[in-house]
């Protein structure tokens, strides 16, 4: 088809009326296609034939109705390949009408028929340029693609970042922009890794656009010439590790996607069978070893695995098709993505596929809807959506309008699908119990009865000869288990086997197998030699299986109780809330309804009642009342709840009725994420068990081998020295001891085969019985899900098992000072009159003027006077205030009046026009500001000034009319558990350091209140993070170093320590950066968290000592090597034992549940009162990090430093600073009465010592 583009000038255009004329006249011309005319342009942009009509014919007609118009000049065009995205071949006359509007462009085309990626621009080079063309194309929905050949990477270091909303943000706003091929934004390594077409967007371009959102970017490596020009950018220039080799290529060509871009997404798979770790590490090495894969994650108790895949190469399906062919059933969980919500809906009146394609296309015009996807024969709709842009009722109600009524679906959440998956494992096992029973224990009966009635098995009841009635009775209750309930563990074995793995099934089925098989051909052949009965195993299938359903049974109970924490947390999401609309003027409430909590939008406004659960996270805008927050903070005391306040969804609401705003609503709710983050945690391993799992991988190859070896050991025993052994054999030997042994009958004797062959099988079975490879595999993992989870319900949640196992290791603890150790806001802390007997100028009137003036006032400084006055007087609103002028670093001025009715108001005297108007002129500021206003300040006031000034206050001087009538001291206050969680710390012998950006005098006022003695003063928030890689540089190896903050602007520090613990986050737990996180501002849960991880990592061990010692004293007592000292065990008694190990773990790390945080104020004690005396003393405080002591890790002090010589040695001077602090403390308690000066001396030779 022969379209030609041109721009015509028409002038004479007053209003819209005349571009629809022009418009309307022109398209019904045959041979003009489209005619697009723009007012504020005074341009035309038409498509037309040109074989049909010529250009100038068309402004002749223009002109004809009353417009001047020419064709637009085109001095200076240029042409421009693009390849776009989202046009369709029939959609290609629309889009070359939209392009043509773009300002500049004379002429669209699409060379290549059939393809509509691909478009020829010809635009005015004096109008427009290539980038804002590309800008252009961008915002009316056409996506500019870069042309893979040109494709570049650079790496940009981006400051700033606190959390993962930042990296979302910096994602989404780098992927906007034209010419993006792809972004890896890395929160740890604060770095962005770009992949662009520098012929679409310059570098330099991205790096504003990120500066833009107030990071700061430093250009590491760039192929664009331009901006590596401009950033002088260093080929030394450090980036991540295993970027290196990349840094040297000047550019890259892209031929293909999937080598380049590290694309990989994370799916979550449920998977039933797992018994050991053994099944996990067979999982683990199999799918490490397909294609796509780049990393595995299995957890045993969760029954759940998180795996890391390339998308290019497989899809979740496939990943769960190849762990059902190793013989475990598995199923993808629902994956739900940052910041996206799914909502599932069961819709009405849908006829035919066309419905089907209405909804979908309707949905998805809606902003924020991601995808929409609906079934026709289910009548079910699933829409994913950006629950900030919009709800679930919007897409309700526009399903409503087009027609098609939608209802909720009721879905349970993943972890409750998981809770279904294991109460459907555990009522398998139980039903496995109890068909075993009704087999194993008549078999148990039977055998201990023959045993008890005919001691000597020759004089048993004979069915035939070779057969005697007991075998019999023995095969037929062996048989039906053998063969049906067995079934399970023989396809699970093969499976196993079949994938190069062994598992405990293994040992079962071989056990089993062994003792079946072999009882028959005994049997079998005494009946063809006609022979006596012989002894047989036939009683080991049933009762072996009967006892591993029994454990695994009650292994499954066990576990249950293992997730207790995150099913308290799963049951406080409330099912429903009490939606309500508000009267705009007058506020009162018009209508409410009921509504599932799911369909709550942000900005709803949400009725609480006493009583009631308040349905998401929101803040309070009417109402007073008291929360329980104990299920998510661990505080047991209400938490009082008033206009402004922040509620927390899933909290109980006591007292008074609440109007809440919704803030947060579906995956962003605290609750949500505090789920998450205890499911992720009980997921991840601790370190410790990699041990577990090394040895898993061995553990049944090793056990099949001991038993072989045990079996051929015994036969060699057997026919060396078969004099010897002839009496441990169970025809020789019965239960009851010597006075058992049997007396054959003449004939009867059984021959030296039997006897040799009957020790022999019955040791190499019970060795495979009783090796138990799960108890070693549940000693972490249970410790782990408990510790967490118990973590969770007292506020402190830690993601993970590393950070868990890590804390224990903590020698070195550093604080944060402002949020961390202090409030994190200044507050008065101190206010002096310096006129003390006038009765005019008195402290009500110094808080009313200084009130009534900082109330302007946007300081942290005066906001916090203006808090405390108003918090003085009771009142919101204080005097008048005008002429408000303020400089910053040295005060304020300004008039004052109407301040009188406050001097009396606590009598009760209120109205203010029975008052004197008096306007008072006020400064308010430093020294300097006293002096710049002509005010002399005193020796007296100065001295006062400067004993606050010592203490790390900051002192406000305050002056009315002229004189200076008081002070008011401001700082920012530690918290009042701050001492005694640092001698709490101290006292367990931890290293604790105070680092801070603030100046020396402060930081060592702080550090003398709580008793640290190691300061670091001036420190930027950029050097805490080399702040705390050096300390780690030059700790001992296996020792860790924790950084306390409050997760704000230390987030770089909390990522680089070993432990990164983040205090006071409140609703906001998704602190990236912070291993621990802990919900309450409380300091004291520092210590909580460390004592929770000493407590877990000793259950671990303990767990492992078990099971270590099980196995390793169970296995030789099996294979018979104690039979010199009468101890032996049967088949039946090893398969007790084996069931019973594993279930004695869990138990064990169920103990973890009754862990309860210390209560700070036991550590108030004697002890803290000698260290409170002198916590001020010795202090050491540097400025800046520069002077960081650095201890190589190989020096001679490195390895001294934890050594046994110098605990003894700290021993010994702790011993001599302990009975001088004894004597000292007598003597400071009489100095005290007495009143002398003896007491400083005393001090300072204590502080030397």
């Amino acid at each position: 088809m022969d379209e030609s583009t041109q721009q015509i000038c028409i002038n004479g255009m007053t209003c819209g009326s005349c571009v629809r004329n022009i418009e309307s006249t022109l398209n019904k011309v045959p041979a003009i296609r489209s005619i697009h005319v723009s007012l504020e342009n005074k341009l035309g942009t038409v498509i037309y034939n040109p074989n049909e009509i010529d250009i100038n014919q068309i402004i002749e007609r223009i002109n004809t109705m009353g417009f001047n118009a020419e064709l637009h000049a085109t001095t200076s065009n240029d042409n421009l390949n693009v390849e776009l995205g989202g046009i369709s071949d029939e959609n290609i006359p629309t889009a070359t009408q939209r392009i043509s509007a773009i300002p500049g462009i004379s002429n669209v085309v699409f060379p290549v028929k059939n393809d509509s990626s691909r478009v020829l621009l010809t635009y005015d080079k004096n109008q427009t340029d290539p980038y804002t063309i590309y800008q252009k194309l961008q915002s009316i929905g056409y996506k500019v693609n870069p042309k893979l050949e040109n494709i570049v990477r650079a790496y940009l270091r981006v400051q700033g970042m606190h959390c993962n909303s930042c990296v979302m943000n910096i994602t989404q706003t780098v992927e906007d922009l034209p010419g993006i091929y792809h972004i890896k934004v890395t929160f740890d390594d604060q770095s962005a890794n770009i992949l662009y077409d520098p012929d679409i967007i310059p570098l330099s371009v991205v790096v504003k656009e990120i500066e833009s959102l107030d990071f700061q970017v430093a250009v590491v490596t760039a192929n664009d010439t331009d901006i590596s020009k401009e950033n002088n950018v260093s080929s030394n220039t450090p980036i991540s590790s295993g970027e290196n080799s990349k840094q040297s290529k000047p550019r890259q060509t892209i031929a293909k996607r999937s080598p380049v871009v590290d694309d990989t997404e994370t799916c979550s798979i449920s998977i039933i069978g797992m018994t050991c770790a053994s099944c996990v590490d067979s999982i683990e090495r199999n799918l490490s070893k397909v294609e796509g894969i780049h990393s595995v994650r299995v957890a045993l108790l969760s029954n759940k695995a998180e795996v890391e895949y390339n998308p290019e190469y497989i899809i979740p399906s496939q990943i769960a098709h190849l762990i059902n062919e190793l013989g475990f059933r598995a199923e993808v969980l629902e994956k739900v993505e940052s910041g996206v919500d799914i909502i599932d809906l069961s819709i009405e009146n849908m006829t035919c596929a066309s419905c089907v394609r209405k909804i979908e296309t309707s949905i998805a015009k809606l902003p924020g809807v991601h995808s929409a996807e609906v079934a026709l024969l289910t009548h079910r709709g699933r829409f994913k959506y950006d629950s900030s842009k919009v709800g679930p009722r919007d897409i309700i109600r526009e399903l409503d309008a087009i027609g098609f009524p939608a209802t909720l679906v009721s879905e349970d959440s993943k972890a409750s699908s998981l809770a279904k998956i294991h109460r459907r494992e555990t009522r398998r096992w139980r039903n496995s119990f109890l068909l075993s029973a009704i087999f194993g224990v008549p078999a148990m009966i039977i055998m201990m009865a023959f045993m008890y009635k005919w001691k000597n098995h020759e004089e048993a009841p004979q069915v035939m000869r070779g057969l005697s009635l007991e075998n019999l009775i023995m095969f037929l209750l062996s048989t039906p288990v053998q063969w049906i309930s067995g079934r399970y563990f023989y396809i699970q074995a093969f499976k196993a086997i079949k994938h190069g793995s062994a598992n405990m099934d293994v040992l079962i089925v071989m056990a089993t197998t062994t003792a079946y098989v072999y009882s028959c051909i005994v049997v079998l052949f005494n009946i063809y030699q006609n022979l006596p009965s012989p002894i047989t195993f036939f009683d080991v299938p049933p009762m072996l299986m009967m006892f591993v359903a029994l454990g695994r049974w009650l292994e499954h109970i066990a576990k249950g109780k293992t997730s207790d924490a995150l099913t308290k947390l799963l049951s406080l999401q409330p099912p429903q809330g009490t939606l309500v609309q508000l009267d705009e003027q007058t506020g009162e409430i018009l209508s409410e309804k009921t509504i599932l909590a799911k369909l709550i939008q942000r900005n709803d406004i949400l009725k609480v009642l006493p009583g009631g659960t308040i349905p998401t996270d929101g803040r309070v805008i009417e109402g007073t009342s008291t929360c329980d927050e104990s299920l998510l903070t661990g505080e047991s005391m209400p938490v009082e709840k008033t206009v402004g306040s922040q509620v927390v969804g899933g909290t109980k609401n006591l007292n008074g009725m609440l109007l809440v705003r919704a803030t947060h609503v579906g995956h962003d709710t605290a609750l949500k994420q505090i789920i998450k983050l205890v499911e992720e945690a009980q997921t991840s391993k601790a370190p410790i068990q990699a041990l577990a799992d090394t040895i898993a991988g061995y553990f049944v190859p090793v056990v099949v081998s001991v038993s072989c070896v045990t079996l051929i050991s015994w036969l060699i025993i057997g026919y060396t020295h078969y004099d010897k052994i002839l009496k441990y054999s169970m025809y020789h030997h019965g239960m009851m001891g010597e006075g058992s042994t049997m007396h054959h009958q003449p004939g009867k004797e059984p021959s030296k085969m039997e006897v040799v062959l009957e020790l022999a099988f019955r040791f190499a079975i019970t060795v495979l019985s009783i090796a138990c490879p799960c108890a070693l595999g549940l000693a972490t993992p249970t410790a782990v899900m408990v510790g967490t989870g118990v973590g969770a319900s007292q506020g402190i949640l830690v993601k993970g098992g590393e950070p868990l196992e890590a804390a224990q290791k903590i020698r070195t603890i550093v604080f944060d000072k402002t949020g961390t150790i202090t409030q994190g806001k200044p507050t008065v802390v101190d206010t002096r009159v310096f006129f003390a007997n006038d009765p005019h100028w008195t402290l009500k009137r110094l808080l009313a003027l200084a009130g009534t003036a900082e109330s302007g006032s946007e300081h942290p400084l005066g906001m916090a006077i203006r808090k405390h006055c108003k918090d003085y007087f009771g009142s919101d609103q204080l005097g008048h205030c005008e002429d408000f002028n303020a400089v910053w670093g040295y005060g304020l001025t300004a008039k004052v009046s109407k301040i009188e009715y406050l001097m009396t108001k606590g009598n009760g005297a209120g109205d203010t026009g029975l008052f004197h108007d008096k306007i008072y002129s006020v400064l308010i500021g430093n020294r300097e500001w006293m002096e710049r206003n002509s005010i002399q300040v005193t020796h007296e006031i100065d001295s006062a000034m400067s004993k606050h000034e010592h203490d790390g206050h900051t002192a406000v001087l305050i002056a009315a009319n002229g004189i200076i009538i008081g002070m008011i001291a401001i700082a920012d206050r530690i918290k009042p558990t701050a001492p005694l969680t640092i001698f709490a710390l101290q006292s367990m012998g931890l290293n604790v350091l105070l680092v801070t950006g603030d100046n020396v005098k402060t930081a060592r006022a702080i550090a003398s209140q709580v008793g640290i003695k190691n300061v670091y003063a001036e420190v930027l928030p950029t050097q805490k993070e080399r702040f705390i890689a050096t300390l780690k540089e030059n700790s001992r190896k296996g020792e860790k170093v924790a950084m306390v903050g409050d997760g704000v602007n230390d987030s770089p520090a909390l990522a680089r320590a070993d432990v990164g613990i983040a205090v006071g986050t409140g609703a906001d737990v998704a602190v990236e950066a912070a291993n621990v996180v802990l919900i309450r501002d409380a300091l004291e849960d520092v210590l909580g968290a460390i004592l929770l991880s000493k407590k877990t990592v000793r259950r671990i061990h303990l767990n492992f000592v078990f099971a270590t010692i099980y196995n390793l004293f169970g296995i030789p007592i099996a294979a018979g090597v104690f039979l010199p000292f009468n101890i032996s065990l049967m088949p039946w008694m090893a398969s007790a034992a084996m069931a019973l190990s594993s279930v004695t773990v869990v138990m064990s790390s169920l103990l973890l549940r009754n862990y309860r945080k210390p209560d700070i104020q036991t550590y108030d004690n004697h002890e803290f009162i000698l260290w409170s005396m002198n916590k001020g003393k010795n202090i050491s405080v540097h400025r800046g990090i520069d002077n960081l002591e650095r201890t190589p890790n190989g020096s001679l002090i490195s390895s001294l430093r934890g050594s046994r010589l110098a605990q003894i040695f700290s021993g010994a001077v702790s011993a001599v600073k302990q009975q001088t602090s004894t004597s000292l403390y007598d003597k400071q308690k009489a100095a005290l009465l007495l009143n002398t000066n003896s007491l400083d001396d005393d001090m300072e030779m204590h502080a030397v010592l």
